[in-house]
């Protein structure tokens, strides 16, 4: 439970200007304190609990960072908290949904907030710390956990590390280490490398690295890592932090603000109810959260009343266990071998033949939210996202509970948003810049009816078996479009191994993709004006071109493929998909699909009003197609 919470500042957003009807918003900073009983039912999950330090009431201890953004007239507001769980520490929330920028953690101005969405909205905006290692530079978000011991001794253990340069970001000068070593005399710590997951992993001499200090390695005599190669890095760790106090803070934060009248104090007035966010890590952070048994508060109380996750797929996070290490992902290049996806993946109630288990996502006890999972494109090929809607072996559609909807936005990729490039970077094929987010916001709106009033949102929208909209990876019908490099491969998802000294896998799960038209698109999920009348093939996949390791399935990076604009182009590359000027015949031609396009998403509340006249504005003003 929550022990206190200690406003350090208030101070207005944007200079006090106004967000529609609901007026100004107030900045409020401050750290809360909490402490949990290890002998409670819904602590005693937390992997380490065991071994934390108690305080004189038997407790554990820990403290967290807290960023709330109310209404400064409470009155004004929808009395709702939407909380966003950070992104390794990172707030995400403007620089996608508000179509905002990227990389502000501490919004201070009218710009950090984009288009100011869920601002309008009137939500009491909160953010906690869940992660102890995540990086607190520039407002970042993190939790003070205690270091568990064995009786007042050191805990040790052999962990494995994996680095990779350039493909999640700029190159690594320095290998950080996930864990603190617990010796650094070189011989009881080896480093590897290979090309590829499924290479034999070539041992580097002694002097070829060293120990910087406790939690990092690099290379020696100025040597660079290769581009997209992995290193992998075995050593003895020490001083593992009791993780999971992150989700019980998560769950103590949020129940303390909806239930505790202290709160007043801090959110301005009464809540009457809670949604959750969260992109990508964030949203596999929601999905253990959900699991794991977190959205039910000491008391009994229900926490999120309803949990949006976007980009998630089937995976959860690797962080309530040992050493565990939350900034993984897995995918079909890097972080392959680490516990990310486990059985169960849907929300419908299944039996695993690979495991012999039964279950689902949700607990059927009373806590489970409303759920909403939205997924790009990427997820299908990257993340096993058709599990959350097939059985194990995709042989069969599955029904979700009617408290649980599940969602493909065609043709995007994952990180999809506002104002993102086409530079190829790392890939063959310039990179997607179809931005999701139109249906996101509309979704997010669903979830919120939902849950206030009890307004069902739409019925799922998937590719299907039964309408022979998912398929096996090499059989999406993908046309020959001239120098692209085609995907026919998946990321492998199977049954948890032992991540410390991994081995292939025996059995694996069955993923499938989306088929698609006779351009390239995707002919299932929610599809956008871009999709539904294009421009260009958008993909949800990508592969790494020389110095990367040549044919690998691009981390989290999709494609875009543009029409020719006209057929004497068409055919001197040799397109076999129509060009635009062949589609659409003028530009009232094209705005008129568009539009047909977008009254039916609003019909189907899968656009908003405000996106429906972007996209309007948007088709009046396309250069590509003629007048």
């Amino acid at each position: 439970m929550l022990v206190s919470l200690e406003i350090e500042r208030v101070e207005p957003l944007a200079d006090g200007a106004p967000f529609g009807a609901v007026g100004a918003y107030e900045r409020v900073v401050g750290k809360a304190k909490g402490e949990v009983d290890p002998a409670a039912p819904g602590n005693r999950g937390i992997a380490l609990i065991d071994k934390a330090p108690r305080n004189a009431s038997g407790k554990v201890e820990y403290t967290t960072d807290i960023f709330i953004l109310r209404p400064k007239d409470f009155s004004r507001g929808n009395g709702r908290i939407l909380y966003e769980v950070n992104n390794r520490g990172r707030k995400m929330l403007f620089g996608y949904i508000a179509d905002g920028p990227q990389g502000v953690n501490d919004p201070k101005t009218m710009a950090d907030v984009g288009n100011g969405f869920p601002l309008r909205q009137g939500y009491t905006i909160v953010w906690s710390g869940w992660d102890p290692d995540a990086p607190r530079a520039n407002m970042g978000l993190g939790l003070t956990a205690p270091v568990a011991t064995d009786s007042g001794r050191p805990i040790v253990q052999k962990v494995r590390d994996e680095f990779v340069s350039g493909t999640r970001g700029g190159a690594l000068e320095t290998f950080k280490l996930s864990c603190e070593a617990a010796s650094l005399e070189q011989p009881r710590a080896r480093l590897t490398m290979r090309e590829r997951a499924g290479d034999e992993p070539r041992e580097l001499p002694l002097n070829q690295w060293s120990f910087v200090d406790a939690r990092s390695i690099k290379l020696r005599d100025g040597s660079k890592p290769r581009p997209g190669w992995i290193y992998e890095f075995h050593y003895e760790a020490t001083n593992p932090k009791v993780l999971g106090l992150g989700f019980a803070a998560t769950r103590d934060v949020v129940s303390w603000l909806r239930y505790d009248a202290a709160a007043l104090a801090v959110t301005g007035g009464p809540i009457s109810h809670a949604l959750a966010i969260g992109f990508s890590q964030a949203g596999r952070y929601l999905r253990n959260h959900i699991s794991e048994g977190f959205n039910r508060d000491e008391q009994g109380r229900k926490v999120f009343d309803g949990i949006h996750s976007h980009i998630a797929g089937v995976g959860r996070i690797f962080f309530n266990t040992p050493f565990g290490q939350p900034a993984r992902t897995g995918t079909q290049h890097e972080d392959h071998f680490f516990p990310e996806n486990a059985f169960p993946f849907s929300t419908a109630m299944q039996s695993d033949p690979l495991t012999g288990k039964s279950g689902s996502l949700f607990r059927g006890d009373g806590s489970d939210p409303k759920l909403i999972e939205t997924n790009t494109s990427t997820e299908y090929w990257q993340k096993g996202a058709s599990l959350l809607h097939t059985d194990p072996l995709g042989t069969t559609d599955v029904t979700l509970p009617d408290h649980s909807r599940v969602y493909m936005i065609a043709g995007t990729q994952h990180g999809g948003r506002a104002g993102a490039t086409t530079d190829a970077g790392p890939n063959v094929n310039p990179r997607n810049p179809h931005n999701p987010m139109p249906a996101v916001r509309a979704l997010l709106m669903a979830l919120d009816a939902w849950v206030v009033s009890g307004q069902a949102p739409p019925a799922s929208r998937v590719p299907t078996l039964a309408d022979g909209t998912l398929v096996e990876a090499d059989r999406t019908g993908f046309p020959a479009v001239p120098g692209a490099a085609v995907v026919k491969v998946t990321n492998q998802v199977a049954p948890p191994g032992d991540w410390v000294n991994p081995t292939p896998p025996a059995k694996a799960y069955r993923t499938l993709v989306c088929k698609v038209d006779a351009d390239g698109n995707e002919a299932a999920g929610i599809r956008l004006p871009d999709i539904a009348v294009p421009l260009a093939t958008y993909t949800g996949w990508n592969e790494y071109k020389p110095p990367y390791p040549a044919g690998e399935l691009a981390d989290r990076d999709g494609s875009c493929l543009p029409f020719a604009v006209d057929a004497a182009a068409r055919q001197a590359a040799g397109d076999p998909r129509p060009a635009i000027a062949e589609r659409y015949k003028s530009g009232a031609d094209y705005q008129a699909r568009v539009e047909a396009v977008v009254a039916s998403l609003l019909a189907d509340r899968l656009l908003l009003p405000e996106d429906a006249e972007r996209y309007r504005e948007r088709a009046a003003k396309e250069p590509r197609v003629a007048p």
